[in-house]
């Protein structure tokens, strides 16, 4: 197993898992990661936090690919307090419902109350 593996067998078995409720009302698991150290995965989709408010969510493809979603994970980077990985990221032809769905969602209220 690379170290890259290894890393994400520690941070799934380790990581502090919050679920957060999409748009739709789909609930999502979301590993938490260290926003100091964190680096986007290529096969991986992350949501940048601001409390409850969610500020980016997406992956190396659209840092890559859309030049507004980079903007947005810059300023976002610069606002954030907390930063989470999904769990399972579903099939590819999901991703950008995923990501459109978590943009406009919010932590369970009884989740936001511990937070």
């Amino acid at each position: 197993m690379t170290s890259r593996e290894n890393s994400k067998v520690i941070s799934a078995g380790f990581g502090r898992t919050n679920r957060w409720l999409g748009s739709s009302g789909r609930s999502y698991e979301l590993i938490s990661e260290n926003l100091a150290t964190f680096s986007v995965e290529d096969s991986a989709l992350y949501l940048l936090a601001k409390g409850t408010l969610v500020l980016w969510v997406g992956s190396t493809g659209e840092l890559v690919g859309d030049h507004l979603s980079r903007a947005r994970f810059r300023l976002a980077l610069g606002c954030a307090d907390r930063v989470f990985r999904l769990a399972s990221t579903g099939q590819d032809a999901e991703r950008l419902s995923i990501i459109s769905d978590l943009e406009g969602g919010v932590v369970p209220a009884t989740i936001a109350a511990a937070a």
